[in-house]
């Protein structure tokens, strides 16, 4: 098992923001900035902590984003977990977390806001 905390303002940007163009015809997706700049600030928290070796088998993943608040309380407004754990495990599969996002059996995703912003991760083998 592994469990990091990554103090920071989590990122509202999520990979569903991405954009279409037509080019000769075809359409063509790619990353506006803001997408761009949440991908680099996740890949260079999570980079601190990439395992040695990307952990094997069923994994539960619980991850855990706390945005700026006064209270400890839920965050039931926008971004939908769903949205933020897109790009979350993509970057997790880049970085060699794991060998395939497949793997992740069982997700644990909550939203918060706190005192203390940043996002909780731990990963456990199943």
């Amino acid at each position: 098992m592994m469990q990091f905390f990554m103090p920071m303002i989590p990122p509202k940007t999520t990979a569903q923001m991405r954009k279409v163009a037509v080019r000769k015809g075809k359409p063509v997706f790619y990353d506006p900035p803001a997408v761009e700049q949440m991908k680099a600030k996740l890949t260079a928290h999570l980079a601190q902590h990439k395992p040695e070796k990307p952990m094997a088998g069923p994994l539960r993943l619980t991850v855990k984003w706390i945005w700026p608040g006064p209270d400890a309380k839920y965050k039931p407004t926008k971004p939908d977990t769903d949205n933020l754990q897109k790009s979350f495990k993509d970057i997790c599969t880049k970085l060699g977390f794991w060998g395939d996002d497949a793997q992740v059996c069982s997700e644990i995703i909550e939203k918060f806001t706190d005192a203390k912003p940043g996002i909780f991760v731990q990963i456990e083998q199943l």
